[in-house]
């Protein structure tokens, strides 16, 4: 993510879409902490570890659970993450950063291929049938 966006420009961008720039955002932060640690520019790799770090945080904390297991997929793969990361700073272990591109570049490319594809009618009739259903079969006795 070499391009800096305004606030203007990403007031319009929709959640879907910051949540893309999110994924690119560490995957830049990552690579640039692997050249920082091979150059053992040490202070600079922690300052990209910490940046993915938090960004990791902040798509853990913007996870809708309404939308059903995968969000509690993506907690733990996010939880995984995170570990990963402290792990990876304090050994300035480039192995480890390169496992985590990986994870975060399979999460992006869903994600983004998602984006491409709108919900069909049925889907929304599917969410909304399995809605009622939990909503009025849950907690009966």
């Amino acid at each position: 993510m070499t391009t800096i966006l305004s606030n203007e420009t990403l007031y319009q961008k929709s959640s879907q879409e910051l949540t893309a720039l999110l994924y690119e955002a560490c995957v830049t932060n990552l690579e640039e902490a692997i050249s920082h640690i091979e150059e053992k520019n040490f202070s600079a790799a922690n300052e990209k570890l910490k940046k993915t770090s938090d960004i990791v945080h902040r798509l853990g904390a913007g996870l809708n659970y309404s939308a059903g297991i995968i969000a509690d997929q993506l907690e733990q793969v996010y939880n995984y993450i995170a570990d990963k990361l402290v792990e990876a700073n304090i050994k300035k272990d480039t192995a480890i950063i390169k496992e985590i591109i990986s994870l975060i570049s399979m999460i992006m490319s869903s994600w983004n291929e998602s984006m491409k594809t709108k919900p069909t009618s049925s889907a929304k009739g599917t969410k909304a049938k399995v809605n009622a259903y939990e909503t009025n079969s849950l907690y009966e006795s």
